[in-house]
Protein backbone atom coordinates (compact mmCIF):
# COMPACT_ATOMS: atom_id res chain seq x y z
CA UNK A 1 0.00 0.00 0.00
CA UNK A 2 0.66 3.88 -0.78
CA UNK A 3 -0.42 6.20 1.47
CA UNK A 4 1.01 9.76 -0.12
CA UNK A 5 1.33 13.04 1.38
CA UNK A 6 -1.61 14.59 -0.31
CA UNK A 7 -3.79 11.57 1.43
CA UNK A 8 -1.57 12.88 5.45
CA UNK A 9 -3.22 16.25 4.61
CA UNK A 10 -6.26 14.76 4.10
CA UNK A 11 -6.26 13.35 7.43
CA UNK A 12 -5.28 15.95 8.74
CA UNK A 13 -8.16 18.02 7.19
CA UNK A 14 -10.36 15.51 8.14
CA UNK A 15 -9.33 16.23 11.94
CA UNK A 16 -10.50 19.36 11.66
CA UNK A 17 -13.93 18.71 10.60
CA UNK A 18 -14.48 15.99 12.96
CA UNK A 19 -13.48 18.32 15.92
CA UNK A 20 -15.94 21.25 14.36
CA UNK A 21 -19.01 18.61 14.40
CA UNK A 22 -17.82 17.22 17.53
CA UNK A 23 -17.09 20.58 19.75
CA UNK A 24 -19.91 20.93 21.51
CA UNK A 25 -20.32 17.18 22.05
CA UNK A 26 -16.67 17.54 23.74
CA UNK A 27 -17.35 20.27 25.71
CA UNK A 28 -20.71 19.44 27.21
CA UNK A 29 -18.55 15.81 28.18
CA UNK A 30 -15.80 18.02 29.88
CA UNK A 31 -18.70 20.22 31.43
CA UNK A 32 -19.24 17.40 33.91
CA UNK A 33 -15.95 16.03 34.37
CA UNK A 34 -13.67 19.42 34.07
CA UNK A 35 -13.77 23.10 32.72
CA UNK A 36 -16.45 22.19 29.95
CA UNK A 37 -13.83 23.82 27.47
CA UNK A 38 -12.41 20.74 25.84
CA UNK A 39 -14.26 20.86 22.88
CA UNK A 40 -13.48 24.98 22.36
CA UNK A 41 -9.50 23.71 22.85
CA UNK A 42 -9.69 20.75 20.02
CA UNK A 43 -11.52 23.57 17.88
CA UNK A 44 -8.51 26.12 18.55
CA UNK A 45 -5.84 23.95 18.03
CA UNK A 46 -7.11 22.34 15.20
CA UNK A 47 -8.28 25.86 13.24
CA UNK A 48 -4.52 26.59 13.50
CA UNK A 49 -3.47 23.59 11.72
CA UNK A 50 -6.14 24.34 9.19
CA UNK A 51 -4.35 27.38 8.58
CA UNK A 52 -1.10 25.75 7.99
CA UNK A 53 -3.04 23.39 5.79
CA UNK A 54 -4.07 26.28 3.47
CA UNK A 55 -0.40 28.11 3.66
CA UNK A 56 2.86 26.75 4.33
CA UNK A 57 2.07 23.40 4.22
CA UNK A 58 -0.30 23.00 0.86
CA UNK A 59 2.70 22.16 -1.34
CA UNK A 60 4.43 20.27 0.99
CA UNK A 61 5.23 16.68 0.43
CA UNK A 62 7.29 15.42 3.53
CA UNK A 63 5.26 13.53 5.28
CA UNK A 64 7.33 13.59 8.72
CA UNK A 65 7.77 17.88 7.91
CA UNK A 66 3.29 17.98 7.99
CA UNK A 67 2.82 15.54 10.90
CA UNK A 68 5.56 18.04 13.09
CA UNK A 69 4.46 21.24 11.38
CA UNK A 70 0.82 20.02 12.77
CA UNK A 71 1.98 18.94 16.08
CA UNK A 72 4.13 22.62 16.57
CA UNK A 73 1.21 24.41 15.67
CA UNK A 74 -1.41 22.77 17.75
CA UNK A 75 0.82 23.23 20.67
CA UNK A 76 1.62 26.73 19.82
CA UNK A 77 -2.38 27.48 19.23
CA UNK A 78 -3.71 25.32 22.76
CA UNK A 79 -2.27 26.28 26.18
CA UNK A 80 -3.91 23.77 28.25
CA UNK A 81 -2.73 20.02 29.79
CA UNK A 82 -4.17 18.41 25.65
CA UNK A 83 -1.67 20.89 23.94
CA UNK A 84 1.39 18.89 24.55
CA UNK A 85 0.06 15.59 24.47
CA UNK A 86 -1.19 15.33 21.11
CA UNK A 87 1.80 17.58 20.22
CA UNK A 88 4.22 15.10 21.23
CA UNK A 89 2.24 12.38 19.66
CA UNK A 90 2.21 14.26 16.21
CA UNK A 91 6.17 15.08 16.70
CA UNK A 92 7.21 11.70 17.68
CA UNK A 93 5.15 10.20 14.69
CA UNK A 94 6.81 12.96 12.26
CA UNK A 95 10.00 11.42 13.48
CA UNK A 96 9.49 8.57 12.07
CA UNK A 97 8.14 9.38 8.67
CA UNK A 98 11.00 11.99 7.86
CA UNK A 99 12.15 12.91 4.25
CA UNK A 100 9.41 10.60 2.77
CA UNK A 101 6.33 11.80 0.50
CA UNK A 102 4.76 8.14 0.55
CA UNK A 103 4.29 5.95 3.96
CA UNK A 104 3.74 2.16 3.55
CA UNK A 105 1.73 0.20 5.65
CA UNK A 106 5.43 -0.34 7.61
CA UNK A 107 5.78 3.61 8.08
CA UNK A 108 2.06 4.30 8.73
CA UNK A 109 2.47 1.79 11.95
CA UNK A 110 5.51 3.10 12.72
CA UNK A 111 4.06 6.73 12.94
CA UNK A 112 1.00 5.27 15.11
CA UNK A 113 3.26 3.42 17.17
CA UNK A 114 5.55 6.47 18.07
CA UNK A 115 2.34 8.77 18.30
CA UNK A 116 0.63 6.78 21.15
CA UNK A 117 3.98 5.35 22.74
CA UNK A 118 4.79 9.34 23.09
CA UNK A 119 1.39 10.79 24.27
CA UNK A 120 1.62 8.04 27.20
CA UNK A 121 5.05 8.85 28.17
CA UNK A 122 4.24 12.47 28.02
CA UNK A 123 0.77 12.52 29.97
CA UNK A 124 2.33 9.71 32.20
CA UNK A 125 -1.13 7.80 32.88
CA UNK A 126 -2.55 4.24 32.58
CA UNK A 127 -5.41 2.24 31.57
CA UNK A 128 -7.65 3.20 34.29
CA UNK A 129 -7.26 6.45 34.90
CA UNK A 130 -9.90 7.65 32.70
CA UNK A 131 -8.23 9.50 30.36
CA UNK A 132 -7.29 9.34 26.27
CA UNK A 133 -4.78 6.39 27.57
CA UNK A 134 -7.89 4.24 28.37
CA UNK A 135 -8.80 4.88 24.16
CA UNK A 136 -4.81 4.87 22.66
CA UNK A 137 -3.49 2.06 24.78
CA UNK A 138 -6.30 -0.56 23.99
CA UNK A 139 -5.32 0.52 20.28
CA UNK A 140 -1.80 0.21 20.78
CA UNK A 141 -2.11 -3.53 21.36
CA UNK A 142 -4.46 -4.97 19.08
CA UNK A 143 -2.80 -2.56 16.67
CA UNK A 144 0.51 -4.34 17.55
CA UNK A 145 -0.67 -8.04 17.76
CA UNK A 146 -2.85 -7.61 14.50
CA UNK A 147 -0.23 -6.43 12.52
CA UNK A 148 2.90 -8.59 13.73
CA UNK A 149 0.27 -11.57 13.08
CA UNK A 150 -1.26 -10.42 9.64
CA UNK A 151 1.20 -7.35 7.82
CA UNK A 152 -1.80 -5.90 6.76
CA UNK A 153 -1.90 -2.41 8.17
CA UNK A 154 -5.52 -1.37 7.21
CA UNK A 155 -6.95 -4.01 8.48
CA UNK A 156 -5.12 -4.41 11.76
CA UNK A 157 -5.76 -0.21 12.16
CA UNK A 158 -9.61 -1.22 11.70
CA UNK A 159 -9.32 -3.46 14.82
CA UNK A 160 -7.21 -1.32 16.82
CA UNK A 161 -10.28 1.72 16.40
CA UNK A 162 -13.04 -1.14 17.32
CA UNK A 163 -10.53 -1.38 20.41
CA UNK A 164 -10.00 2.54 21.23
CA UNK A 165 -14.11 2.77 20.84
CA UNK A 166 -14.29 -0.05 23.70
CA UNK A 167 -11.78 1.99 26.17
CA UNK A 168 -13.40 4.90 25.19
CA UNK A 169 -16.96 3.81 26.51
CA UNK A 170 -15.15 1.91 29.38
CA UNK A 171 -14.42 5.30 30.85
CA UNK A 172 -17.70 6.30 32.04
CA UNK A 173 -17.15 3.28 34.36
CA UNK A 174 -13.99 4.61 35.92
CA UNK A 175 -13.04 7.06 38.84
CA UNK A 176 -10.67 9.93 37.42
CA UNK A 177 -7.55 9.64 38.91
CA UNK A 178 -5.54 12.43 36.82
CA UNK A 179 -6.53 16.31 36.24
CA UNK A 180 -9.23 18.27 38.13
CA UNK A 181 -11.58 15.61 37.47
CA UNK A 182 -9.61 13.46 39.65
CA UNK A 183 -11.03 15.85 42.85
CA UNK A 184 -14.89 14.71 41.86
CA UNK A 185 -14.07 11.14 43.18
CA UNK A 186 -17.69 9.46 42.98
CA UNK A 187 -19.31 11.93 40.93
CA UNK A 188 -16.76 11.11 37.95
CA UNK A 189 -18.36 7.52 37.79
CA UNK A 190 -20.80 7.58 34.63
CA UNK A 191 -19.34 10.40 32.52
CA UNK A 192 -17.08 9.29 29.49
CA UNK A 193 -13.63 11.11 29.46
CA UNK A 194 -13.48 14.15 26.64
CA UNK A 195 -10.25 13.20 26.35
CA UNK A 196 -11.19 9.31 25.46
CA UNK A 197 -13.04 10.51 23.01
CA UNK A 198 -10.89 12.98 21.17
CA UNK A 199 -8.66 10.83 20.77
CA UNK A 200 -10.82 7.86 19.63
CA UNK A 201 -12.50 10.75 17.15
CA UNK A 202 -8.97 11.24 15.34
CA UNK A 203 -8.23 7.29 15.49
CA UNK A 204 -11.44 7.08 13.85
CA UNK A 205 -10.53 9.84 11.17
CA UNK A 206 -7.86 8.52 10.02
CA UNK A 207 -9.38 4.97 9.66
CA UNK A 208 -12.25 6.59 7.31
CA UNK A 209 -9.31 8.08 5.17
CA UNK A 210 -7.08 4.90 5.13
CA UNK A 211 -10.34 2.91 4.25
CA UNK A 212 -10.85 4.84 1.35
CA UNK A 213 -7.34 5.04 0.21
CA UNK A 214 -7.45 1.49 0.15
CA UNK A 215 -10.91 0.93 -1.76
CA UNK A 216 -9.77 3.38 -4.46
Amino acid sequence: MSFTAKELKGFLQSVVETVEENKDYLSELDRKLGDGDHGVTMSIGWQAVQEKLQGELHEEEDCGKISITAGRTFLSAVGSTVGPLYATGFLRGGKEVQGKTELSGEDLYSFWTAFIEGIKERGQAEVGDKTMVDTLQPALVTLKLEYEKSGDFTGAFTKAVASAKEGMESTKDLLSKKGRSSRLGERSLGNQDPGATSSYLILSAFESVITSVQTV
